[in-house]
C-alpha cells in the first residue's frame, strides 16, 4: 500500500470535550487507501516545527474520500491544528503503519477495547468489524466523546475511573463486572491498560492484537525514534527492536514487551 503526501483541505472541526477536537478532512488519495488502524502525519504550517504530528485516524470515508481525526491539544503542532478553520489546508503524509486484521475476527468473539485518546481509532475498526462484538471504552470521568457513535456499531460498555458514569474502574473491571465472554481482543490506549489486557489475554489464552501509541519524529521507520523492545532475538540472541509507526502500531501482544 503506497503512502502519498497531500495537500489536503479541512471540511469542518469540533471541540468534544475538554482538549478533545474532531477535524474532517477532505483528501484525495489516502481516505481510498486507508484500513482501521492506521495513522497519518500531519504537518504544521508553522515550519519551525520541523516534525509531522501523527494522528490516528478514526473514521474513513472512501466514498466521500474523507478522513476524520480525533486528537488531544497536547503542544504547540497539536495547538495550532486545534484553530483550523473550514477551507484551511493541511499537508498529510498517510495512510501510514499497520491496521488492525479484521478478517482473523471472523466468526470470533470479539472484544473491541478503547482507553482514553485511544479510543477514536476504535471507531472505525468497530464499523468494518461484522460479527459478535463487545466494545469496552475507558474514560477518566463523564466527559466522555464518540460515545453515541460506537453505539450505532454495537453494543457498548463503559468504564471511568472516578464512577461518574458506567462501570467505576478500568476497561476489565467492566468486562468482568459483566461477565463477558471473548476469543480475540483489539485494543488501543495507555500502555498499563495494554499491559494488563496482555495478561488478561494470556492467562485466558485469547488472541490479542494491541495498538501502541508512542513518541513519533518521521512515522516511516527511518529515524528510529519510536522503538519498541521485542521478543524476536537476531541471529546473535540479542533483542530485536519493532518500530511502531513502520512495524505497528498494532502489534500481536505476545510480540512486545511492554
Amino acid at each position: 500500500m503506497a503512502k502519498v503526501k497531500e495537500r489536503a483541505s479541512v471540511l469542518c472541526q469540533e471541540r468534544l470535550a475538554e482538549g478533545i477536537y474532531s477535524m474532517w478532512i477532505q483528501t484525495e488519495q489516502i481516505a481510498c487507501q486507508a484500513v482501521p488502524g492506521q495513522f497519518v502525519d500531519l504537518y504544521c504550517k508553522d515550519k519551525t516545527k520541523l516534525l509531522p504530528r501523527p494522528i490516528s485516524l478514526c473514521e474513513i470515508d472512501r466514498e466521500g474520500k474523507r478522513i476524520r481525526i480525533v486528537y488531544r491539544v497536547a503542544g504547540a503542532g497539536t495547538r495550532e491544528f486545534s484553530q483550523y478553520q473550514p477551507g484551511d489546508s493541511v499537508d498529510i503524509l498517510g495512510p501510514l503503519g499497520n491496521g488492525f486484521p479484521l478478517e482473523e475476527a471472523k466468526g470470533k468473539r470479539v472484544f473491541l477495547i478503547g482507553g482514553g485518546i485511544g479510543i477514536p481509532p476504535m471507531l472505525e475498526t468497530a464499523k468494518q468489524l461484522t460479527g459478535h462484538k463487545n466494545i469496552i471504552l475507558g474514560y477518566r470521568d463523564s466527559h466522555m466523546f464518540l460515545k453515541d457513535e460506537f453505539e450505532k456499531t454495537g453494543r457498548v460498555l463503559i468504564a471511568t475511573e472516578d464512577g461518574s458514569a458506567g462501570i467505576k474502574g478500568n476497561v476489565l473491571d467492566a468486562i468482568r463486572a459483566e461477565a463477558l465472554e471473548g476469543d480475540i481482543i483489539f485494543a488501543c490506549g495507555p500502555m498499563p491498560m495494554l499491559g494488563a489486557l496482555k495478561e488478561y489475554a494470556k492467562e485466558r489464552k485469547m488472541e490479542c492484537l494491541i495498538s501502541l501509541e508512542g513518541r513519533m519524529a518521521c512515522g516511516i521507520g527511518a529515524c528510529l525514534a519510536c522503538v519498541c523492545q521485542s521478543k524476536e532475538k537476531d541471529s546473535h540472541s540479542q533483542v530485536c527492536n519493532k518500530r511502531i509507526c513502520k512495524d505497528g502500531p498494532v502489534f500481536r501482544a505476545e510480540e512486545v514487551e511492554l
